[in-house]
């Protein structure tokens, strides 16, 4: 079982960002900096920007309407019944974390900082699609999946991931892994460590979501946004496109994926979205990455991650 705080990550964070609110935004606060895991402390500080703390505890239900706000910015304006789905993770509380503000020990008579302390930063967890095989939110994110890998795959793509969501011998988790904007990598880390080891004490002890066979992601990804140009064929010389991930620690799993493919969202999401997500002032365009990994091969992704990290 979780304990009520199980990590802490110390690093600057940014005021509200230009993507907060509705459900199809990409992200919905801005919060950059260093954590605890980094040894980065000696870079000048940025302007606008103040040191806080992070907090991961075991999900409760007071986080309901901060993990809908985050799973309605993975999923935008797909069919995916969120409000089920957070049930379902808050029910299932001996998997999974949420990230808040530590606790200020000052006094403040300010209750609009109060309110802002216990906001939900980010979380993760795990819905073991197999085990929840007939909830509506399980069926739904299974028919997304299957529907898009047909618009995006070749047919034995399809039939690959066809095969391995009916597969009841062998149980796929669907790693839900998010958090706002720029809060850091670091705190990946330590939050995917702790799942790791909820999920094998849940396997150990019987409980839902402990044994997975696969496990699944679908990460917030991006390409750069080019002309489309009818005359230019698609050949040899034609350029591979980047692709960036919003949480830079997915790409290790993308790395070691047996089965993975990319589909646009462009037009899911709000059309201000669309021109504010840009490096280097070059808009880009926002994809959703489906990636699948055994489960034996989670610790070898940890241990990329944390010699990344310690760079």
């Amino acid at each position: 079982m979780a304990t009520p705080a199980k990590r802490r990550a110390r690093g600057p964070a940014g005021e509200q960002g230009s993507h907060s609110g509705g459900g199809s935004s990409e992200g919905s606060r801005s919060g950059s900096g260093d954590s605890a895991c980094s040894d980065s402390d000696s870079e000048p500080p940025v302007d606008g920007e103040v040191n806080i703390e992070f907090e991961a505890h075991s999900i409760s239900d007071n986080d309901y309407n901060g993990i809908k706000k985050l799973l309605q910015q993975l999923f935008l304006k797909a069919p995916v019944n969120t409000a089920e789905l957070t049930d379902i993770l808050i029910q299932q509380n001996h998997i999974g974390s949420i990230i808040k503000q530590a606790e200020v020990q000052e006094d403040s008579s300010d209750d609009e900082e109060d309110d802002d302390d216990d906001e939900v930063f980010g979380f993760i967890s795990c819905l073991n699609l197999t085990e929840r095989k007939g909830t509506q939110c399980a069926e739904q994110i299974k028919e997304l999946l299957l529907s898009r890998c047909e618009q995006s795959c070749e047919q034995r793509v399809v039939e690959q991931l066809s095969k391995l969501l009916s597969d009841s011998t062998k149980p796929v988790g669907l790693i839900l892994s998010e958090r706002f904007i720029n809060v850091p990598p670091q705190i990946a880390l330590p939050m995917h460590q702790q799942l790791q080891k909820e999920l094998t004490e849940a396997q150990r002890t019987n409980k839902p979501c402990g044994k997975c066979h696969y496990y699944l992601l679908i990460s917030k990804t991006f390409t750069e946004a080019r002309k489309s140009n009818s005359k230019r064929k698609e050949g040899r010389n034609q350029p591979k496109e980047e692709l960036m991930f919003a949480n830079a620690e997915e790409e290790f799993f993308h790395e070691k994926a047996l089965l993975k493919f990319n589909y646009s969202v462009q037009e899911e999401s709000d059309t201000c979205l669309g021109g504010r997500w840009s490096f280097d002032d070059v808009p880009m365009k926002p994809l959703r990455t489906v990636i699948v990994v055994p489960a034996d091969g989670i610790h070898g992704i940890m241990e990329k991650l944390k010699d990344y990290l310690s760079l």
